[in-house]
């Protein structure tokens, strides 16, 4: 198989890799991709938003299969235009990623679908909003309608902070909000894949969305994960398969619009039950470093799977006993205005550490670089260029070695001004903090 990954992130570097350890994947390509993803595919300088050019470009390539990784290009109808050329795409239509597009679009497909989640109120006015945050009271729950990179959601205590990231959102052209209850207990992601009719689910992760130790400072598209969960019920899949996945699914279909791709379903564990959080219409990111380091089954064919309906005929996943913590190192000032340009050293000696891989998100290379050159690619120097800039990844027996094989790889890296977490897994591990 021949295999075109569109995408930037910690998430597609993720995905390149397993499918490099897939010995039916014959060549790999990315567009535009990262210098990470650059030593194992060929890349491609593709505005990845732009969907008549990625199908160009599959079709020059005589790709097998393109594998749309962020949800804008999804939103933007990229994986359309690739299947338009019959092509076959992972990655669900424009139509279906409005799942992941628009929240007060998913909130009516949940309810069609009679599928748990939290009460909302759909805002498109401050009145609107401060109505809705009147009724449920704190803690307020605020969610931009549309694509925020993961930063589109605040919850908080304070009804003036809740109210003025409403007025953020609302202030954008076509601007609306949903304002929901609030949904206690711990968190948890489920990847359930689709091909539009069939649905098969992965293991859980959990990942941590606040910037700081102890769940603290504002939201970020995540700084960790962890899988698997020790503490989540045993029957948890089956019964979001059953409850969640599967009526969903239906309802896109019944609808006109089949979703084929993966369904990030975003678990609370309330006192009154499981419910869902949000839908997502693609691979979460930190969690699909911890999930994919797990799956024993090779990749590619399962995605070929959905993408062509053929997902009832797979086999059972398999996966590893081992277990995978990732720890995201963001740039210095992540998630506001970061810094950019910070050389990154010692990937090199993290990747030579036992169980540990490194997986670029925000980084690019500079020419003619500043001194010590271990770390460089091609003669050039790498470089922080966007907010989470590396995922490391550590794989171990159990949560505790996994853990510590993760901060071990971020010990050995070296990043002006950047910040970590931490405490990721640590609860869980019965560890220290690093």
């Amino acid at each position: 198989m021949k295999i075109l990954v569109v995408g930037t992130g910690a998430r597609e570097h993720a995905l390149v890799r397993a499918l490099s350890l897939d010995p039916a994947v014959t060549a790999l390509h990315a567009a535009p991709g990262n210098p990470g993803i650059g030593t194992l595919a060929t890349l491609h300088a593709v505005d990845q938003l732009d969907g008549a050019a990625v199908a160009v470009l599959a079709t020059s390539l005589g790709a097998d299969l393109v594998v749309v990784g962020p949800e804008a290009p999804l939103v933007a109808g990229v994986a359309d235009a690739v299947r338009a050329e019959g092509i076959p795409v992972f990655g669900p239509s424009a139509a279906g990623a409005q799942l992941e597009g628009s929240k007060a679009f998913a909130k009516e497909v949940m309810a069609a679908a009679g599928v748990p989640t939290a009460e909302p109120r759909v805002a498109t006015t401050i009145e609107e909003a401060a109505a809705g945050l009147d009724a449920f009271g704190a803690p307020y729950v605020v969610k931009d309608d549309g694509l925020a990179a993961g930063k589109g959601v605040v919850v908080t205590d304070d009804r003036a902070e809740a109210l003025a990231h409403a007025a953020a959102c609302l202030a954008k052209p076509g601007g609306r909000i949903v304002v929901e209850d609030y949904l206690d207990g711990p968190e948890i992601s489920l990847f359930v894949l689709s091909d539009g009719a069939d649905v098969v689910p992965l293991v859980p992760a959990q990942d941590f969305k606040r910037a700081h130790d102890g769940d603290e400072g504002p939201n970020t598209g995540g700084m960790g994960a962890y899988s698997p969960l020790p503490w989540a019920p045993v029957d948890l899949v089956d019964e979001v398969v059953e409850r969640v996945a599967r009526p969903t699914i239906a309802e896109m279909a019944r609808r006109g619009t089949p979703f084929s791709g993966v369904l990030y379903v975003g678990l609370a564990l309330t006192s009154t039950g499981v419910k869902v959080v949000e839908f997502n219409a693609r691979f979460g990111d930190p969690e699909t470093q911890v999930v994919l380091a797990r799956l024993a089954t090779p990749l590619a064919g399962v995605l070929l799977a959905s993408a062509t309906g053929t997902l009832g005929t797979l086999p059972p996943l398999q996966w590893r006993d081992d277990a995978a913590v990732t720890v995201v190192i963001a740039s210095g000032g992540y998630p506001g205005t970061v810094r950019s340009g910070d050389p990154i050293t010692g990937i090199e000696a993290a990747d030579a550490l036992p169980g540990v891989h490194v997986l670029h998100a925000g980084t690019a290379l500079q020419l003619n670089p500043p001194g010590d050159d271990d770390d460089a690619i091609d003669g050039a120097h790498l470089v922080a260029a966007g907010g989470r800039v590396l995922s490391v990844v550590g794989v171990g027996p159990d949560l505790a070695a996994a853990r510590a094989a993760a901060y071990a790889g971020v010990a050995q890296i070296d990043l002006p001004f950047s910040h970590h977490r931490s405490d990721i897994a640590a609860a869980v591990a019965g560890a220290p903090l690093v």
